[in-house]
C-alpha cells in the first residue's frame, strides 16, 4: 500500500541532514499527511496505466496541501482533497505553511491539473489510468528562503537523498504496475531511467515541465503535453 511506501521513506529521510546552503527542509508527508493519505485513498488504488513523476514539492503547491503539485484550488475544488494540515518545524518566516488557506497559485500545478480536467472532465476518469507522486517529498530552502531543487545538492547528500526515493519510487512502480512511466521534466525521467529503465513491460518518457521558469512551458504546455504522450503512444 501506498501509505506503506510513505511510512518506509518518512523514516529513511528522518536521519538525514542538509548542510548550509540548505537551511531549511520541509516534509510535507508529516506535517501534511491527512491530505496526502486522503489522495491515495481516493486515487491510488489498483493498477494504474501511467504514473507521472515530477520532481519535489513547489512553495505554493504540494508543500501547502501534501497533493503533488497541489494548486489549492485544484487540490480542493477538482481532486475534492480537504484535511488538516499541521507545521514544519522549524518554519521559514518567510515562507510559512497555510495548507488550504494559502492565497498563492501554484502555476505548475494549476497547469497540470487543468490540462487534466480539460481533457478528462473529472478526477476519477484521469485517474483510472493515471497516477502522480513526487520523486522527492522534501523541499529546500536556503536561509533567504530561496527554493533548492534536489540536484543542486550537494553529491553527498544526493547520494543518500536518492538512495531513500529510489527505493520509494521502485516500491511504488511494484504496486502500480504501470506500463508507462513519465518524468515530468527531465531530472524525473532520469530518476525513473536510473531505478527502473530495464524493467520489463515498462516504457519511460518525458514530458515538459510546467513550470512557469520554463520558457517552452509558457508557449502553450497543455498542446505540447498532448503531442508528447501521442508520441508516447497515450491514446485519449
Amino acid at each position: 500500500m501506498l501509505g506503506t511506501i510513505t511510512d518506509d521513506l518518512v523514516a529513511e529521510l528522518a536521519g538525514l541532514s542538509f548542510a548550509p546552503p540548505t537551511a531549511y527542509v520541509y516534509n510535507p508527508l508529516v506535517y501534511a499527511r491527512a491530505p496526502w493519505d486522503l489522495f491515495c485513498e481516493k486515487y491510488g488504488q489498483g493498477n494504474r496505466e501511467i504514473l507521472m513523476l515530477g520532481m519535489n514539492p513547489g512553495p505554493f503547491g504540494m508543500a501547502q496541501v501534501g497533493v503533488p503539485f497541489g494548486e489549492v484550488a485544484a487540490a480542493r475544488d477538482w481532486l475534492g482533497i480537504k484535511a488538516p494540515v499541521g507545521k514544519p518545524d522549524p518554519e521559514h518566516p518567510k515562507r510559512p505553511i497555510l495548507g488550504f488557506d494559502c492565497t498563492r497559485s501554484e502555476v505548475s500545478g494549476r497547469r497540470l491539473w487543468g490540462w487534466a480536467a480539460h481533457r478528462f472532465g473529472t478526477a476519477e476518469a484521469f485517474f483510472k489510468r493515471f497516477f502522480v507522486a513526487n520523486y522527492c517529498p522534501l523541499v529546500f530552502m536556503e536561509e533567504g528562503g530561496r527554493n533548492r531543487t534536489p540536484d543542486k545538492l550537494p553529491a553527498a547528500e544526493r547520494e543518500a537523498l536518492f538512495a531513500a526515493c529510489d527505493r520509494a519510487l521502485l516500491s511504488t512502480l511494484d504496486l502500480l504496475k504501470p506500463s508507462l512511466a513519465v518524468g515530468v521534466g527531465k531530472f524525473a525521467e532520469d530518476r525513473i531511467k536510473a531505478v527502473a529503465g530495464d524493467r520489463p513491460g515498462l516504457k519511460v518518457g518525458r514530458i515538459l515541465h510546467p513550470s512557469p521558469a520554463s520558457p517552452a512551458a509558457n508557449r502553450g504546455w497543455a498542446p505540447q503535453v498532448d503531442a508528447q504522450l501521442k508520441e508516447l503512444g497515450v491514446k485519449p
